[in-house]
């Protein structure tokens, strides 16, 4: 049976520690972006939208090598980790754009990780239908280096608020793999809130930003088709000046001439605004949403290539 590809990857729900916690483990949720990769003679990797990361991370072709001769589907996070062995979303960001890393002399000054949590297919049989619990047996059987699936408890969630993390993912001991499903099996769980945003537009800067980049305006898609593209804020802060240069780059290009929102901004907001075709995904950390549907507090983390613009809405109303 030869390997099956592309597979989309299951996906988890937004929640909370799950009461009946003896029947979930808990993986730790790495502030990267997800790579699936399909062992079969050589290794071919792709991204949540079956997007070919192949050359882009050549490290998870290397990650593999305990697998040579054998056929597999592996499911991972590609993760960048900063010289104190935190997870650097902000470094993964200067890899996710570049199709050739060693070329552009990136691999070993922005090296990525590839830590495999589930998987799929082995030598000619599927595993989608065995338990979570089975299927981890098996992944860790094979030399990989898997990161550790962890006791579903409040006080492992507690120890990666204390390091930095951004949270944990609970999974259903009992649970199979359901490729391109959201399943109450796996639960996200944050210390940090984010949210995907859709840029729409942006406003000139001032002082040391003059000539770029001042905010932001984002929107989220509600409603089904044809979905409502709806105003949510704007950003200003969170940016570096590299940041704000890439930013410009991908969205200069898409300049329209009339705002893409369905609701109205506020004058103060919309005034002096730049429009542009929201094709352009990004993340940004916040406190909470107010009342009428706005980020608040927002900072600005960074562009999500990964994402597709029009799934993305707001996290609650999933």
């Amino acid at each position: 049976m030869a390997v099956p590809y592309p597979i989309e990857p299951m996906l988890a729900i937004p929640g909370e520690i799950p009461s009946d916690s003896g029947a979930y483990a808990l993986e730790v949720k790495w502030d990267g972006i997800r790579a699936l990769a399909y062992v079969d003679g050589g290794v071919r990797v792709t991204g949540r939208h079956g997007a070919d990361f192949t050359s882009r991370y050549p490290e998870i072709s290397a990650a593999m090598a305990p697998l040579a001769g054998r056929r597999a589907v592996v499911d991972g996070e590609v993760v960048a980790f900063d010289p104190e062995g935190r997870p650097s979303f902000g470094r993964l960001q200067r890899r996710m754009h570049v199709a050739d890393p060693a070329g552009a002399h990136l691999l070993g000054r922005l090296p990525v990780s590839y830590l495999p949590f589930d998987l799929l297919h082995l030598d000619g049989h599927t595993l989608l239908d065995l338990p979570y619990l089975d299927r981890r047996a098996l992944l860790d059987s094979l030399g990989l280096g898997a990161p550790p699936y962890l006791p579903c408890e409040p006080a492992v969630l507690e120890a990666t608020r204390r390091q930095g993390l951004e949270g944990v993912v609970a999974k259903r001991l009992d649970s199979p793999y359901r490729p391109g499903r959201r399943a109450e099996w796996w639960i996200k769980v944050k210390n940090l809130r984010t949210a995907e945003v859709v840029v729409g537009g942006w406003r000139p800067g001032k002082g040391r930003r003059a000539g770029g980049v001042g905010s932001l305006l984002l929107g989220v898609y509600a409603g089904a088709s044809p979905a409502e593209f709806l105003f949510v804020g704007h950003v200003g802060t969170g940016f570096t000046d590299a940041m704000l240069g890439d930013v410009l780059r991908l969205i200069e290009p898409l300049e329209i001439g009339q705002s893409p929102f369905s609701d109205g901004l506020p004058r103060e907001i919309s005034r002096n605004a730049r429009w542009v075709r929201p094709d352009v995904v990004g993340e940004v950390a916040f406190s909470m949403w107010t009342r009428d549907g706005r980020l608040r507090n927002p900072v600005w983390r960074g562009v999500r290539a990964d994402k597709i613009p029009a799934e993305v809405r707001r996290e609650e109303l999933r």
